[in-house]
């Protein structure tokens, strides 16, 4: 076979590979163009021609060498595309089962809810730091030293001078009540000055109490609690705000009434009740018959709370109420045990999908 023969015959069988993965791709560059490949052997004779001959055959070499470098990277890439197809079709660490879709926490949807509904009216969210200082959890919110609020018995203290209160104590805080003093203090100037005319924040987080742990009780739990400084505001304004909240909460036929109460921050103070949205209001076991339901405290912030905090309470006053999460997603969901929404058990937080 003649040296035109042999690379025209080449070229044929160059054009024609095939490979149906990166490894057959391979053997086939080895076989053609490695330095032992058919192509190569080629070449090697090539050297050995004289000029004319070497002028005659040299373009045929080139080409042949191009066809096949070509031809090799044009099925390499074929291949390469189907491998990656293949490998998104065919994801070996993925479960063999359905991938269940997620659900959000019940005490996430209700603490959401509650904050859109106040978002409505022109509260805005404020947060603070979960380990505080007998300062802001006690100290400006009118609690006395000899408090039983300050006891080991309901605070969980971090650092504590025995026998002594002090506002340097350090301790998880026991009412989001602290995110409250923070924003009043920081606030002072700017209310003094005019430069800002009220205050209109909501206070969501987790709170800690030294409690026993059953299905009524929880040593922490969450709150949501309210804040609103202005001139001229009164108890009617409190009333209104909580309603809209209760109506906006739990329906439009939902009532409220308020019964004096004790709160040291506060004054006059009051605890909410909402008429039972089971029942109607006609009485049942939800309600003990009651046709009614408690959900918040609240009142007109205390003077010395305000007088603390550096604000001037003969020119300003307020209000604030505090309520538990745990709670109103007990009124709406009827659960009965506290400590399943801090179990995580999978099979009751999915009955929230929907919600």
């Amino acid at each position: 076979m003649t040296l035109q023969e042999r690379i025209t015959e080449l070229q044929t069988r160059v054009k024609e590979m095939k490979a149906s993965n990166l490894s057959e791709v391979e053997e086939l560059r080895i076989k053609y163009l490695s330095k032992k490949g058919e192509v190569s052997e080629l070449f090697n004779e090539f050297r050995t021609l004289s000029k004319e001959d070497k002028a005659v055959f040299g373009q045929a070499m080139n080409q042949l060498r191009q066809t096949a470098e070509a031809r090799l990277n044009e099925l390499k890439e074929v291949v390469g595309q189907a491998v990656s197809k293949a490998e998104v079709r065919e994801d070996l660490t993925r479960t063999p089962d359905p991938i269940a879709i997620g659900t959000r926490h019940p005490l996430s949807l209700v603490r959401e809810q509650i904050i859109d509904i106040f978002s409505r009216i022109g509260f805005t969210v404020a947060e603070g730091p979960e380990v505080e200082d007998d300062k802001h959890v006690f100290g400006l919110l009118n609690f006395a030293p000899e408090h039983p609020a300050r006891d080991m018995q309901d605070t969980f203290f971090v650092e504590k001078e025995e026998g002594v209160q002090q506002p340097t104590d350090v301790l998880l805080r026991t009412h989001t009540s602290s995110v409250q003093t923070r924003v009043m203090t920081e606030a002072a100037e700017r209310l003094r000055t005019g430069e800002q005319q009220s205050i209109r924040v909501l206070c969501p987080g987790r709170v800690y109490r030294n409690e026993a742990i059953s299905a009524r009780a929880h040593c922490f739990f969450h709150q949501v609690e309210g804040l609103y400084i202005a001139r001229n505001v009164s108890f009617a304004d409190l009333r209104q705000a909580l309603l809209y909240f209760a109506k906006e909460m739990f329906g439009e036929n939902t009532q409220i009434r308020l019964r004096p109460s004790y709160f040291p921050f506060t004054e006059p103070s009051a605890e909410m009740d909402i008429s039972c949205h089971i029942c109607g209001g006609k009485g049942c076991g939800f309600c003990k018959n009651t046709g009614w339901v408690e959900i918040l405290g609240c009142g007109m912030v205390d003077p010395n709370v305000l007088e603390a905090c550096g604000i001037d309470s003969k020119e300003f006053s307020g209000y604030a109420f505090g309520m538990g999460v745990e709670r109103i997603a007990n009124l709406k969901y009827r659960v009965k045990d506290l400590r399943l929404f801090s179990e995580n058990d999978v099979r009751f937080l999915n009955q929230f999908v929907a919600c």
